[in-house]
């Protein structure tokens, strides 16, 4: 019987990885990198690489690859002071499962862009925690921010289910010993889910997963 729900934010809760791709493009082209969106999804959303590997092997020195991932936050935090909405049916469903189980993000997010994301959505009140990037020494692929979920959770991994979009969130829970449900959306449609216990075609299904 699933008890808790651990819900994955980017690409999941809310559409904001085009415009994390859009914020490193823009940053990697003024170092005369090319990041196509094919690589980024390869890059980040298969593997849980940073895209800035790239001007890496370019030759790239550490001091200014740092000084590219802070120009890169800033372009992304200004995008997201913008304004994030939901994904259609997020409101609902966490309004459906209130309640019902256990609720927590597990995000990769820095506190700050998800502070940022999270200031106008008004769904945070669904969930009983929240684990952001700070949170962990390993970010996904690594298991280690989905054990540190299941340890907060207090409950074993047969009782546990994890919501993701992505190849390398995929991993993540399953390297953790966890079910995980993938619903794919634009950039990650094209990955490899064969490790899903359900790959679904809308956030609306996971409801039925608990059921």
């Amino acid at each position: 019987m699933i008890k808790a729900i651990f819900w994955d934010n980017d690409g999941v809760l809310v559409d904001t990885e085009p415009l994390y791709f859009q914020a490193t493009r823009e940053v990697l082209a003024e170092a005369g990198v090319v990041l196509s969106r094919e690589e980024f999804i390869r890059i980040s959303l298969r593997e849980g690489r940073s895209a800035f590997d790239l001007a890496r092997d370019q030759g790239a020195a550490p001091a200014a690859l740092e000084d590219m991932r802070r120009e890169r936050n800033r372009r992304y935090a200004e995008f997201l002071a913008q304004g994030i909405a939901p994904l259609p049916g997020v409101a609902d469903t966490l309004s459906a499962l209130h309640g019902r189980c256990q609720m927590a993000i597990v995000t990769s997010c820095l506190q700050e862009h998800f502070d940022l994301i999270h200031r106008h959505t008004n769904i945070l009140h669904y969930f009983d925690f929240i684990l952001t990037r700070e949170h962990y020494r390993h970010t996904k692929p690594h298991p280690e921010p989905y054990l540190s979920a299941l340890r907060r959770s207090g409950l074993s991994p047969g009782q546990c289910l994890v919501i993701e979009d992505t190849e390398r969130g995929l991993h993540a829970a399953d390297a953790a010993g966890l079910a995980c449900a993938v619903i794919p959306n634009e950039l990650t449609a094209a990955g490899d889910f064969s490790k899903a216990c359900r790959v679904l075609d809308s956030i609306h299904q996971v409801v039925d997963l608990l059921d």
